[in-house]
């Protein structure tokens, strides 16, 4: 197939991966409903197995368009950019029904959980404790991945490493403290609406602390390749904006739900 164009725009080839991670999305979850009924953890493994194959390759394949085809042209990168953008907003408006709810018992509660908030024998977290290390850890890992973003842009290659890898080490850790948390928790999701309101919208937001780090990760083991130059890493400079975004939800998670909602 010829890869000369007479105009600015990709036009993708034929691709299997849409229908692999579509198929592979509904094996994971078929499969945790099956755990949650059965205790059958088999085809978890199997869904997330094809789905992290799938996603590894589907980022190879635009890996190579952006990077050695030359598919990326300038307009091309302005649309990523604007979907990238419109996908924050989605998602913004994602954590924004959780915090609606939250507000919404919190401020008004029923008589069904003691007209009080939190919730008659609900003891929540104390918010200087893990709540706050770990929002430390994410405001940290804010100044890293902006540091790597900058270092890019002046092509110091060494500082863009640096800065990118302990990004990721600092996503890890808080990933880690937030099991721990969990573990430790004295309430559950199951515990009126506070446990299933604090649990849902800390939870997703653990999901995608885990996306944003498994994103600066690829970002950084491109980096090691060098796909990157100062004109061209929208691939870093996205993982950077969801990056932020991850941030602020924190900061109002930690705000509403860890410290002023208990």
């Amino acid at each position: 197939m010829s890869t000369h164009s007479n105009h600015p725009f990709h036009l993708v080839n034929y691709s299997p991966w849409p229908l692999t991670g579509a198929l592979s999305s509904m094996t994971l979850m078929a499969g945790l409903v099956m755990w949650f009924h059965t205790f059958n953890i088999s085809l978890v493994f199997l869904g997330l197995t094809i789905t992290l194959m799938t996603m590894y390759q589907w980022w190879r394949d635009i890996s190579r368009e952006g990077c050695y085809q030359g598919m990326h042209t300038f307009d091309v990168t302005t649309g990523l950019r604007w979907g990238m953008i419109l996908f924050i907003v989605s998602e913004i408006l994602f954590f924004t029904a959780f915090f609606w709810a939250f507000f919404h018992n919190n401020l008004n509660p029923s008589i069904s959980i003691g007209s009080t908030w939190p919730p008659l024998s609900i003891y929540p977290f104390n918010p200087f404790q893990i709540p706050l290390l770990n929002t430390i850890i994410l405001l940290t890992s804010g100044i890293t991945v902006t540091w790597a973003h900058h270092s890019i842009l002046e092509n110091n290659f060494t500082q863009s490493s640096y800065s990118l890898l302990l990004t990721v080490i600092l996503g890890f850790y808080f990933t880690l403290l937030q099991a721990y948390e969990y573990m430790e928790a004295p309430f559950t999701i199951a515990d009126s609406i506070y446990g299933t309101s604090f649990f849902m919208a800390t939870g997703f937001h653990g999901l995608h602390v885990i996306i944003g780090t498994l994103f600066l990760l690829t970002c950084l083991i491109r980096h090691y390749n060098y796909h990157f130059s100062n004109n061209h890493h929208f691939g870093l400079e996205a993982a950077a904006w969801y990056w932020h975004f991850v941030d602020v939800v924190w900061l109002f998670l930690y705000t509403a739900m860890y410290w002023w909602g208990s």
